[in-house]
């Protein structure tokens, strides 16, 4: 009850001073995580239990499902058309490149982890997080060009990481001789009846949204709540299946746009109120968790967090924008953009539900904790100062430069 409270509370004290906090370098992400640690260290009684983990991570669970289906149901399907297009060279590229990268340096940097363990960390932290950056994306100082890319990316590249996640864990808990029957187990459970979950409900249920909404039988202000029904029955149903919930709601948003187009801007109608609600509560509750292993903190998983953050990060969207002409300070902006959050938080909680009991399950909780919480301070300061020197770098460029082009 005194977590709820604290919550609560917080929640009101940030309202009161949200407007002036938008145009400081202090975001929401950094004050409910920094609130959750201080609340643990002062009432060092409010240790989580098993029970209290379980309601996270359904809570967890539910922010994720509803983060995939919006971000896929507003994405503009027409950017991805044309391979040239940079959202699908980060999406491409640079996605599989950062998940191979990542994999190589922990691989070199935590010498106990095996390769598929390896792989589960660097797909746990290849998704980006448009909210911790929220500042970059709607700022009109960046062209559209790159604020889109950044945007479309984050998007999507948190529901493309799930199967590598759950390939990587399913090929961890196999014997060497189960190899290939858990590939098929993987594509059919996993991928195809998810897949079918997902693409199955947005039919029926974009359908059903979009013949009322025609009709004029449905209310607007009950819009919102019929379209964040299709995430949640994907949750449900696919546990019911046996599939992946998260690969059912990503394929969800993506096919209701076929019949219902107005979905995505209700879905993000709901998330950026009820939706943001839910996030922030899983940014508090990782900063409780934070807390309870500080301790356990070392340097090694300070220097994996950091070439995250920079060399597995930018490396992999420099050779991805390659042949694009754009500018160097815009490669480097485009690169450094590419926070780790929510996605990151929720693939790990989804990780340790697996319950593989694998030897490398704490150095990859640790790794996954330490970069999510710099990159949340990180990027939360960097963003403003970052948007004005890049600004000031643009501005010299000829008006004909790749930056200011519409795809």
């Amino acid at each position: 009850m005194t977590l709820i409270i604290t919550f609560i509370i917080l929640i009101l004290f940030y309202s009161l001073v949200s407007g002036r906090l938008e145009r400081s370098i202090v975001t929401a992400p950094m004050v409910f995580t920094t609130t959750g640690l201080l609340v643990y260290l002062f009432l060092p009684e409010l240790q989580t239990k098993k029970g209290d983990m379980e309601v996270f991570l359904t809570l967890a669970e539910v922010g994720l499902v509803l983060l995939l289906f919006t971000d896929a149901s507003r994405t503009d399907l027409k950017v991805l058309k044309n391979i040239r297009n940079l959202p699908v060279r980060l999406l491409s590229v640079g996605m599989l490149l950062t998940i191979l990268l990542g994999g190589l340096c922990a691989l070199v940097v935590f010498q106990h982890l095996n390769i598929w363990e390896a792989g589960i960390l660097a797909a746990i932290l290849a998704p980006t997080d448009a909210g911790l950056g929220q500042v970059i994306v709607n700022s009109p100082i960046v062209p559209m060009k790159i604020r889109e890319a950044l945007n479309v990316e984050a998007g999507l590249n948190d529901g493309l990481s799930v199967p590598f996640l759950l390939f990587f864990i399913l090929l961890l808990g196999a014997s060497a001789g189960d190899s290939g029957s858990v590939l098929a187990q993987f594509i059919v459970e996993q991928l195809i009846y998810g897949a079918l979950v997902g693409i199955g409900i947005a039919l029926l249920g974009g359908w059903a949204l979009s013949f009322a909404h025609r009709k004029n039988w449905i209310a607007h202000s009950w819009l919102q709540l019929g379209v964040v029904t299709l995430p949640l029955l994907c949750m449900f149903l696919s546990e019911a299946v046996g599939c992946s919930m998260f690969i059912a709601a990503f394929t969800s948003g993506l096919t209701v746009q076929k019949v219902f187009i107005k979905a995505g801007k209700h879905s993000v109608e709901f998330t950026e109120n009820w939706g943001q609600l839910i996030n922030l509560s899983i940014f508090f509750l990782f900063g409780l968790l934070v807390a309870q292993v500080w301790r356990e903190f070392d340097w090694i998983y300070v220097l994996y967090a950091l070439l995250s953050l920079t060399i597995i990060r930018m490396l992999p969207v420099a050779v991805s924008l390659i042949g694009t002409k754009l500018s160097k300070a815009t490669v480097l902006f485009m690169g450094w953009f590419g926070p780790r959050g929510l996605a990151s938080i929720v693939l790990g909680m989804v990780y340790l539900e697996q319950e593989v009991h694998n030897a490398g399950e704490n150095i990859i909780r640790l790794a996954v904790m330490v970069t999510v919480l710099i990159s949340i301070f990180a990027h939360g300061i960097s963003a403003m100062p970052g948007i004005k020197l890049y600004s000031r770098k643009i501005k010299i460029l000829n008006p004909s430069a790749p930056e200011n082009e519409v795809d």
